[in-house]
């Protein structure tokens, strides 16, 4: 696969069960999370959408994207196990980099798991970097 074969674009409504398939292929759902109401919730709007890459016409990787103004966000990375460590990975955050960028947003965040260690390691390669911050939640 060449760097340049990854098309980025907009997920539609035929995406969404390869998108939800990749997700779980990733390991991204846990049972309190409902990736279809995720989709619903980010999808197309002024502040935040989900990005797919597709391989060949198959959805390989997908990015959720969105902004509060000042921080940008990047939730649902994942790209296809078979199809991994072949530069898809930077790809589709390059992608939703740009998407912000498009906005007017100087800084992309993202949270990890403390469960997903090995992909701490894809971040850092590709420049990103721990913050010593506290998140906290609430549910609503």
């Amino acid at each position: 696969m060449k760097q340049n074969d990854l098309v980025i674009e907009p997920a539609s409504d035929s995406d969404l069960p390869a998108l939800v398939a990749l997700w779980g292929l990733c390991n991204l759902v846990v049972d309190y999370n409902d990736p279809l109401g995720d989709i619903a919730f980010a999808r197309g709007k002024t502040n935040s959408d989900v990005l797919i890459g597709r391989f060949e016409g198959v959805v390989v990787a997908s990015v959720m994207v969105g902004h509060d103004g000042h921080r940008g966000w990047l939730w649902y990375v994942a790209v296809d196990p078979s199809a991994q460590r072949q530069g898809l990975g930077g790809q589709i955050v390059r992608g939703g980099e740009d998407w912000l960028r498009k906005r007017g947003v100087r800084k992309a965040m993202l949270l990890i798991r403390d469960t997903n260690t090995p992909v701490r390691k894809f971040y850092e390669r590709i420049g990103y970097e721990a913050v010593p911050r506290t998140v906290m939640q609430r549910w609503l």
